[in-house]
């Protein structure tokens, strides 16, 4: 695969975890602000990683190395943090949901 292609490939998985951020934002919206200072930390991390990853993504682009691995597998990284942050995030705002 070329390195354009990986490119465009991550920018729509970007895309896809920008919605979701957007979805846990809005509902983070409705909690009492109590509850809302919980979440904080939990957003700003998701905030950060999305961050790095598009960080990355353009430097791929703008660069078009030719070994691009290194930079593959810490984008691939970089996902799989996103996940477990937004899992975490998501588990957080469950509880609110339910009155935990």
């Amino acid at each position: 695969m070329e390195v354009k292609d990986y490119c465009k490939n991550v920018d729509m998985e970007l895309t896809v975890w920008k919605a979701k951020l957007y979805d846990v934002i809005s509902k983070v919206e409705k909690l009492p602000t109590s509850s809302k200072q919980r979440m904080l930390e939990e957003v700003n991390g998701l905030h950060i990683v999305m961050a790095e990853l598009e960080d990355r993504i353009d430097k791929l682009r703008t660069e078009c190395p030719v070994s691009w691995k290194p930079e593959k597998d810490e984008i691939q990284g970089k996902f799989s943090e996103l996940t477990s942050k937004y899992n975490s995030a998501a588990g957080v705002l469950f509880d609110y949901d339910f009155g935990g």
